[in-house]
């Protein structure tokens, strides 16, 4: 991993001069990209559906694809949401709200969120929309026991990657109600969606039956959640990311260090519609993921950032906790490890108890 903390090449003016030129979004590959991930998607829920019946171990092999498909779908939807995807923006709604009936994800809704998660993201004042929920130390420590139980069980691999993910795509995007109810645009994105799923399941359970179309769905849900929710964990949750109070918190170093760029093979990149490249999508979130490559390749100065490759990125996984103090995130057994230290009279130096 490079520690971005000491590569600050541009200013905010000369980094917003460097990404313009790629906040150029284009009809042509946006289009290519739809067609070459909607229909793939569709192929495969159709050969799901159909194997269910048929050869069941034939229609479990599919759902890895399938869930890489939604996600790609999901990122288009994402790039509608930034406005990013095509050159009109109702053009960019439109889609966006359509993918949004297959991703489950309310466009309106998920659009205002994930803008305050830009808007906010590495600020210790401003957190939870958006965002995996982090405690610092100190917050945790201060906690009752059942508060930290609480929190070790929602930070715990299962729930965050499993059953957390499920309950957002099939629950809580149903019925989102840690928002306001004044937000009447994302209201009106919820209900819509909802009617037109409702509709979507009745005419698909009209061919292939309620019970296949179960069967197809659920799997990919859960698969795809698992790694969708995995891919946003670790752009943003890894040893020197960034956490600052509003009063020191800047938009750029949150950007730049608090985002990784996932090291991933170009065959996963695809699949995951380049969204590896965090740091870039963070700074500049005008540009599609269709560009973000090139601007990566053509732009040294973006690449001394936080690098993750797939096999340095499991240690991810035991990071819980924001230190203030070191200014890292650890692992729940690195306070234990920290509380049986004693110090050793006469030396100065700790000793373990």
């Amino acid at each position: 991993m490079t520690n971005p903390a000491t590569h600050a090449p541009i200013d905010e003016k000369d980094w917003r001069r460097l990404l313009a030129p790629y906040k150029k979004a284009s009809w042509g590959r946006a289009l290519f990209q739809l067609a070459n991930t909607l229909i793939p998607f569709l192929l495969l829920w159709t050969a799901m559906a159909i194997g269910v019946s048929r050869s069941q171990p034939l229609a479990l092999l599919l759902v890895i694809p399938t869930s890489f498909f939604f996600i790609r779908l999901f990122i288009l939807q994402h790039d509608c949401g930034h406005g990013a995807f095509f050159p009109s923006r109702a053009a960019n709604n439109l889609l966006g709200s359509v993918l949004g009936v297959i991703t489950l994800f309310p466009y309106g809704y998920w659009r205002r969120t994930h803008s305050i998660h830009h808007a906010t993201t590495g600020n210790l004042d401003q957190r939870e929309f958006g965002d995996v929920r982090t405690l610092t130390v100190r917050e945790y420590q201060a906690r009752s026991a059942v508060g930290r139980f609480l929190y070790r069980l929602y930070r715990h691999p299962f729930v965050l990657f499993g059953v957390g993910p499920t309950y957002q795509f099939l629950l809580k995007h149903r019925l989102p109600i840690d928002i306001p109810w004044s937000w009447k645009r994302e209201w009106k994105s919820v209900i819509t969606t909802n009617l037109a799923i409702a509709a979507a399941i009745f005419g698909l359970s009209s061919v292939f039956g309620l019970g296949t179309v179960a069967m197809v769905y659920l799997p990919v849900i859960v698969v795809a959640g698992a790694i969708g929710v995995w891919l946003f964990y670790v752009q943003h949750q890894f040893e020197d990311t960034y956490w600052q109070p509003t009063e020191s918190w800047d938009f750029y170093r949150a950007s730049a260090e608090g985002s990784s760029f996932y090291d991933l093979h170009p065959v996963l990149h695809w699949l995951t519609g380049n969204i590896g490249y965090h740091h870039i999508h963070h700074l500049s979130s005008q540009i599609p993921n269709y560009r973000l490559a090139e601007c990566f390749n053509e732009n040294p100065s973006l690449q001394n950032v936080t690098r993750l490759t797939l096999r340095q990125s499991l240690r991810c996984a035991g990071l819980k906790l924001w230190d203030e103090e070191q200014r890292t995130m650890v692992r729940f057994r690195d306070l234990v490890q920290a509380q049986v230290q004693v110090p050793v009279p006469g030396s100065g130096a700790p000793a373990v108890g």
